[in-house]
């Protein structure tokens, strides 16, 4: 089945389905079948207006009710849905729309203080892009009551969705999902959740992350109660919790930290929520026996925009295992590990993550990158390291090491490292992860000066915000070195770097 056909069954499945969208500009209540219909008029006006099968189609909006009417609209159209993080600054957003060749865009016209027509002024020359819509009169026209007719042909095994991450490289890497893979993650997530019925989500995930995706079309396709904040709020999480008796969510330490200190100070009940999944973060020992007063199972999944989910843990882990793996692998889902050659290690010795199965991306958007990531027979190279215990439960001994993780958000060093050297006082840079208690992680910019030079970090956001980067990015830690530590051929040793203050 293609997307299209999975959101109009759920949509005569559960077309009562509750929407919410909690926010201060642009709060609804609404219901599965009608964003369903609202975005098969779109896709209906959009294949009219010369929007073809297999066209891209960006949508740079936050966790409102239009970002599902497009995802609705690209999907009756036959064209790919492309969502974009509200973030990005000018520099990454052309760079996403001309590899894409996206020949319509979809922003909001202001969110958060950004003018988003500024910013895709910004972006310079885009030969592809025929058609910029921003929420309001233009968006409302394309929606407005008309006719609906037959959704697009679309193969289930063809691009459907593609999503960009920052990976290892200085500049994003487009992941193409196909309907059928995307539909596969939902249905095993579903399958795991046996029993869980009155399933309602409340989901942080900025949705143009895998994440937060995977959150809305479980909404379209499988009817799934959403409900949705366009800005994380620990206070407004817990009350919203407490209100529509939320059964499940995810995050980050933080997020949950934030939400479990939220309803002590106001005395929200969060007892309905009966799962938490974190990523590959250590959650506090504070945090878990604050949980487990409550009953509530929280547990680990490894995953990339590549894999979505690799391995989980479920409910009835011991906690041990729940606290210390990230679960064991999914239906469907295989793993190997294998050393710098690409041959398999010996059974409990660590090796680099390798994985396969239905919910596997089709492939980058540059297929140049396509030859390094994969192994003969359709295996997925991770850049990750780990092995499994006796239990059979992935255990990561260490990560891709270009990347820091900044509140669940991916951030590539290289990326950063590129803009510093553009700044005058800075001879040499290596970016690593600094622990942070809030973030997780945070940026820090280790330094060599220029002759004679001084640099600030007040002098390091301004140049970063010049440049037209997403201040998630900009250095938090600044540390000067009078050389860089480097190996034989010249490689930072950024594993160094990272054990000095």
């Amino acid at each position: 089945m293609n997307f299209a056909g999975a959101m109009i069954a759920a949509a005569a499945f559960a077309p009562d389905a509750r929407l919410t969208v909690a926010s201060d500009s642009n709060p609804v209540e609404t219901t599965l079948g009608e964003v369903v219909a609202a975005g098969r008029r779109m896709g209906t006006r959009m294949t009219a207006a010369g929007i073809a099968r297999g066209d891209i189609v960006a949508c740079m909006l936050p966790n409102w009710r239009e970002w599902l009417v497009v995802a609705v609209a690209a999907a009756q159209a036959g064209a790919v849905m492309l969502p974009v993080v509200t973030i990005y600054g000018a520099k990454e957003l052309a760079f996403i729309l001309r590899q894409s060749k996206a020949k319509w865009l979809f922003t909001p016209d202001r969110f958060r203080n950004v003018d988003y027509g500024e910013v895709v002024g910004g972006c310079g020359d885009l030969p592809a892009l025929e058609r910029h819509i921003t929420t309001g009169p233009d968006f409302a026209a394309l929606e407005a009551d008309g006719p609906i007719f037959d959704p697009a042909p679309a193969d289930a095994d063809e691009l459907a969705l593609l999503v960009y991450t920052s990976g290892t490289t200085a500049d994003p890497k487009g992941v193409m999902h196909s309907a059928r893979g995307f539909l596969a993650e939902m249905e095993t997530m579903r399958l795991m959740r046996a029993g869980s019925d009155d399933d309602a989500v409340i989901s942080p995930w900025p949705p143009g992350h895998v994440a937060g995706a995977l959150s809305m079309y479980r909404f379209l396709c499988q009817g799934t109660p959403l409900i949705l904040m366009d800005q994380w709020d620990a206070m407004l999480a817990a009350e919203l919790i407490d209100r529509h008796k939320v059964t499940s969510s995810s995050g980050t330490p933080f997020h949950l930290a934030g939400m479990m200190a939220a309803a002590d100070a106001r005395g929200y009940d969060l007892s309905s929520l009966r799962q938490y999944l974190v990523g590959a973060a250590p959650v506090p020992p504070s945090l878990i026996a604050r949980c487990q007063e409550l009953g509530l199972a929280v547990y680990h999944c490894y995953g990339s925009s590549e894999h979505p989910t690799v391995t989980s843990g479920v409910v009835d882990d011991p906690l041990e295992k729940q606290l210390h793996t990230e679960g064991r692998p999914i239906m469907g889902s295989e793993i190997r590990f294998v050393d710098d050659a690409g041959n398999d290690v010996a059974p409990g010795e660590d090796g680099e993550i390798c994985t396969r199965g239905p919910e596997l991306f089709i492939g980058y958007l540059d297929p140049a990158l396509n030859e390094a990531a994969f192994l003969a027979g359709g295996w997925y190279r991770t850049g990750d390291i780990g092995r499994l215990d006796e239990a059979g439960y992935l255990l990561i001994t260490d990560r891709r090491k270009d990347i820091i993780i900044r509140g669940g958000e991916n951030i590539s060093s290289k990326e950063v490292e590129a803009v510093l050297l553009g700044h005058p006082a800075v001879a040499d840079v290596a970016v690593v992860a600094a622990k942070d208690d809030r973030m997780g992680e945070v940026v820090r910019a280790c330094v060599v000066l220029a002759p004679g030079a001084t640099l600030t970090l007040d002098e390091v956001r301004d140049h970063f915000f010049a440049a037209g980067i997403a201040k998630q990015k900009t250095p938090e830690r600044l540390s000067f070195f009078a050389e860089l530590p480097r190996n034989a051929s010249g490689k930072v040793l950024k594993h160094e770097l990272r054990r000095t203050p």
